[in-house]
């Protein structure tokens, strides 16, 4: 039986120029290289100016709609990306950082993990290597390898010792959203999931930036909920686009839904909540289990529908 040989392929055989080839290219993947990292990113534009210089790609993690800086090499990684990268964020008020070369050194690594364990959570480095692999004479295939990321260990420990000062009810609300962040990850079917934070809401990506799930965890009121929020920036034509499509989305989640329960507010709110009680373990094991179950079903149903929105 005569077999193949596996072989790696330099990314200048596919890409000759990195701001003519594959700034363009990566622009027009960018889900190949956020299912890598594990977030869902959408671009705002390539070759970003920034004084004399130009950002490779500046894009949006949907589920904060924060800003990210993405660097490209097509070479052994260099001093001046990794500068370049930080300046860039510094100017555009990003808050990740992707640096994307074929070959990382070690110092580079280094560097990269030293500002993960070294700055607060708003603040991410990534180290992606590009790697293309070809079978004897085929088409080039691309793998994306994360060699560098937010140790979540270490985060979680400077958390912890952050959250010594926090009152019962910012703990409660903190330890509550760590655990539905564990449990969702379980299911394996949400790829970016944020950092939990003691606060009473919790957002989650539905692929587009300015629109969001945003869960709540209402200690006062004893209520969790699922939160379709819309930012005002989009609130104009996406509510009203959403709301032809009212009684299908109703039907797909099995509930009668709170449309808009506070017109007053520029940011548009598409509500389901369900009674529970914190104090009774049963009862809070069965509302983690609920915010689950409907956070995928809102997610699904939310997800395919925006994603058929004509433009305009």
């Amino acid at each position: 039986m005569k077999l193949g040989v596996l072989k790696t392929v330099s990314a200048r055989t596919k890409w000759q120029s990195e701001s003519r080839d594959f700034t363009p290219w990566l622009a027009q993947n960018i889900s190949t290289l956020g299912n890598a990292i594990g977030i869902e990113l959408e671009v705002e534009n390539i070759e970003v100016k920034c004084g004399p210089y130009s950002a490779d790609i500046l894009a949006k993690d949907t589920s904060t709609s924060k800003y990210v800086i993405i660097e490209n090499q097509l070479e052994k990684t260099d001093h001046d990306h990794i500068g370049k990268g930080i300046t860039y964020a510094s100017v555009l008020d990003a808050s990740i950082i992707i640096w994307i070369a074929p070959q990382f050194t070690e110092e580079h690594k280094k560097a990269l993990d030293w500002l993960n364990d070294h700055t607060k959570d708003e603040i991410s480095f990534y180290g992606v290597q590009i790697e293309l692999w070809q079978i004897d004479d085929s088409n080039a295939a691309l793998k994306f390898n994360v060699i560098s990321q937010p140790n979540e260990v270490v985060r979680r420990i400077a958390r912890t010792i952050a959250s010594e000062d926090l009152s019962d009810k910012k703990k409660f609300q903190l330890n509550f959203w760590e655990q539905f962040r564990e449990k969702l990850s379980q299911t394996k079917k949400v790829n970016s999931l944020q950092t939990p934070r003691a606060q009473y809401w919790y957002d989650i990506s539905l692929g587009k930036s300015g629109i969001s799930l945003s869960n709540i965890c209402n200690t006062d009121q004893n209520i969790i909920g699922i939160r379709v929020y819309i930012n005002n920036k989009i609130a104009a034509e996406m509510l009203p686009y959403l709301e032809t499509r009212k009684s299908e989305i109703e039907n797909k989640i099995g509930f009668s839904l709170q449309w808009n329960p506070n017109p007053g507010n520029r940011d548009k709110v598409i509500l389901l909540t369900h009674s529970t009680d914190f104090s009774d373990k049963i009862k809070l094991e069965e509302s983690l289990k609920w915010l689950v179950e409907y956070t995928l079903k809102f997610r699904d149903v939310f997800s395919k529908i925006i994603g058929e929105k004509p433009i305009n």
